[in-house]
């Protein structure tokens, strides 16, 4: 589904890799061509991804997203913080669209891409529901554990421990997309949570990760 005019074919190759990587049904590609068509469209006005990674949406971002589902694949019920353009959320919640119970709140306090989010829920008809505030205030008020706790390109890993934590305390899981400083990252968070977790390779680049987080303690 993408559109006419220059950088179609590439977007259309891109994407071609990108599903290669991260197959999915073809209900859920649809949903996705429709989040995509939409993104960019809104892309013109209001910067919801870095302008650079436009040519490569696809791989970059999509399949990069899609990577967390199968990590956990029994999963209904997420949350994602600092949403922002509406990965992993959306393309999460395109694979989830159908199962029972699903749902995948987005936490973003940007008014603008709040309102893109809120347009991009609608026209795909995912399950999901924006939350336009600061993430300490939706994680405080959250009272219904959740299985997932998401963030990609959002905070440090000590920082989005800090955020995470009633959450994961909860019950959830933490999936953190992290890049080449995840070792560093990992000794910062260390100093100040005991932390159960592993790291993933990521599908789509090769210097990043997923570090999964199990359980945390304050130390």
């Amino acid at each position: 589904m993408s559109k006419p005019g220059q950088g179609a074919s590439e977007l259309d190759a891109d994407k071609a890799q990108a599903l290669a990587l991260t197959p999915v049904s073809r209900e859920t590609q649809q949903r996705l061509e429709i989040y995509v068509d939409l993104l960019l469209k809104w892309q013109q006005t209001t910067n919801l991804i870095a302008p650079s990674t436009i040519p490569h949406i696809w791989t970059r971002h999509v399949a990069d997203s899609l990577q967390f589902v199968e990590l956990v694949s029994d999963a209904t019920t997420w949350v994602d913080l600092g949403s922002g353009g509406g990965f992993p959320a959306i393309p999460v919640a395109c694979v989830l669209a159908g199962k029972p119970g699903a749902l995948v709140h987005l936490v973003e306090s940007n008014g603008k891409k709040a309102a893109f989010l809120r347009e991009a829920i609608r026209a795909t008809g995912v399950p999901a529901q924006v939350h336009a505030e600061r993430i300490e205030k939706f994680v405080a008020g959250t009272v219904n554990s959740v299985d997932v706790v998401s963030a990609r390109a959002l905070a440090p890993l000590k920082t989005l421990c800090d955020q995470a934590f009633p959450l994961i305390e909860r019950g959830a899981i933490g999936l953190f997309a992290k890049g080449l400083d995840v070792e560093a990252e990992l000794t910062e968070a260390s100093k100040y949570w005991k932390i159960e977790m592993q790291t993933v390779p990521s599908k789509t680049s090769r210097d990043g990760c997923i570090v999964v987080v199990r359980h945390l303690t304050a130390r």
